[in-house]
């Protein structure tokens, strides 16, 4: 038996023996989950220094913020979360007890991702805890200091049975993946995300895919441009363009396209200065094979902002593309990275049927100061999640689920809506064996019923 087997055939023996079921258990794995990220804040960040160039702020304010209250809430909301559920009933079971159970799905599997390795490995790992599940963690071996990190921290705070932490690359992972799990939460790519979901279909494993796509951002002639920029950039070049809901490319009218770049190079310079190189916040790109692709959308375009790059420290500035034609490489996959193609449209109808025409991102926004519009955009079109006037925000928001739609990805997870992935959701009736009379016209035979009937 291999070592992988051995990890979860170990996590699976301690979920049978039923030590997470008790509500006060999972609620002090998840108290020492939150104790964990407050005493190694020190080591995440630098993790997370070492990955991706983020300071201790950035750290703080992008991944583990997220994680406490994740924690937090979850800890105030779990004692509600776990009672059975009450159904309405129908007229032939008003006598009967009618309700939903929540139990655990079993031993669940993360596989994390590098550009919030930290967040999107542990955020969902505290739905599936709270859920009473054991959680088996695969790390991106790309975050190399984090997947390492996470592997000597988790087992000193959390069950070392109940939540084994798997390092290595992809042959690890393939070999991860021939396992059988009771679910599977993936987050990264969409060709990734089908190999994850045809080794899971072998074991009929149900899957959460948090994938990406080119999330699309509106820019109507009718808004505060100076704001609508500032947040774009805000969100576009964070950590430097490697987010998953980051707004890929920009749709507005030709009209406007010269003073959306300039307020968007303002709001550049106002963040990072006059050389983002130097600057703490920005960061850089996590590995040389990304810094190529990156660097090579920028190739044959009208670079209207930055463009430059250094191999030697992954540094690619923020960039903005103006003019950009639909059918070149930097509009054709996500660009998971600090580049702003904007694309002319003449119309509110025109930018719906450009979205329309493509896969379905994993988010969208939309500028405008009329409320119409908005309403349009998000009537019309489909996304996993929408933010208007503004960007990646509604992510922070307990009761809204985050996931994708068609290729962005499928499930959903954050708050309740992790619990209730991460459960099954048992149907259950409960009937008296006493009076037994109004249940007698049931049973056959049926001829002298035919009558009545």
């Amino acid at each position: 038996m291999s070592k992988i087997s051995e990890v979860v055939q170990r996590a699976r023996a301690a979920f049978n023996s039923g030590r997470t079921r008790p509500l006060q258990f999972r609620i002090q794995q998840l108290e020492a989950l939150r104790r964990m990220i407050k005493e190694r804040e020190r080591d995440i960040a630098d993790a997370l220094a070492a990955d991706l160039h983020r300071n201790e702020w950035n750290s703080y304010n992008e991944e583990l913020i997220y994680c406490l209250e994740e924690i937090e809430y979850t800890l105030k909301k779990l004692p509600e979360w776990v009672l059975d559920e009450p159904v309405e009933k129908t007229a032939r079971t008003q006598q009967d007890e009618c309700y939903i159970h929540s139990e655990p799905m079993g031993v669940v599997l993360i596989i994390g991702t590098w550009n919030y390795p930290f967040d999107l490995t542990i955020q969902p790992m505290v739905g599936a805890i709270a859920a009473g599940n054991a959680v088996i963690l695969k790390p991106s071996e790309l975050s190399e200091n984090m997947a390492s990190l996470l592997a000597t921290i988790i087992p000193q705070y959390l069950d070392k049975d109940l939540y084994p932490v798997i390092n290595g690359g992809v042959p690890e992972t393939t070999e991860v993946l021939k396992e059988r799990f009771d679910y599977i939460l993936y987050t990264g790519s969409t060709g990734v995300g089908k190999i994850v979901m045809t080794a899971a279909a072998k074991h009929l494993t149900p899957v959460t895919l948090e994938l990406g796509g080119k999330s699309p951002c509106y820019v109507d002639k009718d808004c505060d441009l100076d704001v609508a920029c500032r947040r774009i950039a805000w969100g576009k070049y964070m950590n430097s363009g490697q987010t998953c809901v980051a707004p890929d490319y920009i749709l507005c009218d030709p009209s406007i396209q010269n003073q959306v770049v300039e307020k968007l190079k303002k709001a550049v310079k106002e963040f990072y200065g006059e050389d983002a190189k130097k600057s703490r916040d920005y960061g850089r790109i996590i590995s040389s094979r990304h810094f190529q692709r990156v660097m090579g959308l920028i190739e044959g375009q009208k670079v209207a902002y930055g463009g430059t790059g250094d191999a030697a420290t992954r540094y690619i500035a923020p960039t903005i593309l103006t003019d950009v034609d639909p059918q070149t490489p930097v509009m054709q996959e996500e660009i998971f990275g600090p580049i702003m193609p904007i694309v002319c449209v003449r119309s509110l109808e025109e930018a719906i049927q450009f979205i329309n025409q493509r896969e379905k991102p994993l988010a969208l926004y939309v500028f405008s100061q009329n409320d119409k519009v908005i309403k349009k955009m998000i009537a019309e079109t489909s996304s996993g999640g929408v933010t208007a006037n503004d960007v990646i925000i509604h992510l922070s928001v307990h009761s809204l689920p985050f996931g994708g739609v068609g290729n962005s990805g499928m499930g959903c997870y954050h708050g309740k809506y992790s619990f209730m992935t991460f459960s099954h959701r048992r149907s259950c009736l409960v009937r008296s064996l006493q009076k037994e009379d109004p249940f007698k016209g049931r049973y056959p035979p049926s001829l002298a019923k035919m009558t009545r009937h």
